[in-house]
C-alpha cells in the first residue's frame, strides 16, 4: 500500500483504542475474518487489521465486498465492550456515525446513512460495515467491525450489479490518501465508541438520525422471503429501524435490505 504506512499510523495513534496495534497485510482473504482469529487467540481491544487487498471481502447477507489492491480501504477494529449481545447491533450503527462523518470532511452534506450498514455520496455507496460477534457463554466475548471505504476507484471500476456506487475519488475529482481517511477514521471510530460506553446509544442514535436522510422517506423492507413497505419513522432505542406500514401499523424491523423507494405507490 504505498500511500499507507502501518508505523506511522501507529506512532501517531500512541496505543489508543482502536489503534493499540496494526495489523497489516498486503493481502488477505478477509480482514474480518484475520481479526477474528486474532481475537480467539487472545488479542486486545483495539487491535486493528488493515489490508491492502482482499481476496474474499465480506459484505452482509453473504455478499462480496469487491476489493481490488491500491485503491481503498480495508480495515477491521477488535472490541471487547461489556455489552448485552441484544444490543451488539448498535455498535454497526455507531462505526456508521464515525465513517458518516470521516467522508463529510470531504464531501460535505451529500452524506448519508442507510440502515443498517451503509455510508452514501449522493445516494451512491462509498462505505459499507460490516460487524461479528463471538459469545463467551451469555457474555459478549469480542466484536469484530469491518469498515470498506471506496476511495480511489474510478466509476468503470464498479460492477453495477452490485447497486450503485461510488467513490471519495469519483465524488471530489482527485485521489485521495488511503493513510489519511484511515487515520481519521480511527480517531472518529475511537470518539464514538467511548460515546457509546459512557453515555450508552441515545446519542449515537440522535446522530445517526441526523446523518441519515431517511426520516418521513417511503422505503422498502427486503429480507429472504418479504418485502415490506411504508414510511421510515427512525430507530427504536435497540438501533431496530421504526417502519410505519401500508396498514398503518408500526414495526421494529431488526434486519433487511433498504431500498427507496420513490417508484411505487404508497397507500398510506
Amino acid at each position: 500500500m504505498t500511500d499507507f504506512d502501518a508505523d506511522k499510523l501507529s506512532r501517531l495513534l500512541l496505543g489508543e483504542v482502536p489503534g493499540k496495534r496494526i495489523h497489516y497485510l498486503e493481502e488477505v482473504d478477509s480482514t474480518n475474518d484475520y481479526a477474528v482469529g486474532l481475537a480467539v487467540a487472545g488479542a486486545e481491544e483495539g487491535e486493528v487489521v488493515v489490508a491492502d487487498r482482499q481476496t474474499r471481502g465480506k459484505g452482509r447477507l453473504g455478499r462480496v465486498w469487491v476489493s481490488p489492491p491500491g485503491k481503498n480501504l480495508y480495515l477491521t477494529v477488535i472490541l471487547r465492550p461489556r455489552i448485552s449481545p441484544s444490543v451488539s447491533p448498535q455498535v454497526t450503527l455507531m462505526a456508521g456515525v464515525a465513517a458518516a462523518e470521516v467522508l463529510s470532511g470531504y464531501c460535505g452534506d451529500s452524506v448519508s446513512l442507510k440502515w443498517p450498514n451503509d455510508v452514501l455520496i449522493r445516494g451512491r455507496k462509498a462505505c459499507g460495515i460490516l460487524t461479528e460477534m463471538r459469545l463467551s457463554g451469555a457474555e459478549v466475548d469480542f466484536v469484530v467491525v469491518g469498515t470498506g471505504i471506496n476511495i480511489n476507484m474510478d466509476q468503470a471500476d464498479f460492477d453495477d450489479s452490485f447497486g450503485p456506487a461510488t467513490s471519495l475519488k469519483v465524488e471530489v475529482g482527485r485521489e485521495v490518501s488511503r493513510f489519511d481517511v484511515a487515520l481519521k477514521l480511527l480517531r472518529g471510530f475511537g470518539k464514538w465508541y467511548r460515546i457509546f460506553l459512557e453515555e450508552g446509544f441515545s446519542p449515537v442514535r440522535e446522530r445517526w438520525m441526523a446523518s441519515s436522510g431517511m426520516l418521513g422517506r417511503r422505503i422498502e423492507v427486503r429480507s429472504k422471503d418479504t418485502v415490506k413497505k411504508g414510511i421510515f419513522e427512525g430507530l427504536d432505542e435497540k438501533g431496530a429501524l421504526l417502519l410505519l406500514d401500508e396498514e398503518k401499523e408500526r414495526r421494529h424491523i431488526i434486519s433487511g435490505d433498504v431500498v427507496l423507494a420513490e417508484d411505487w405507490e404508497c397507500c398510506l
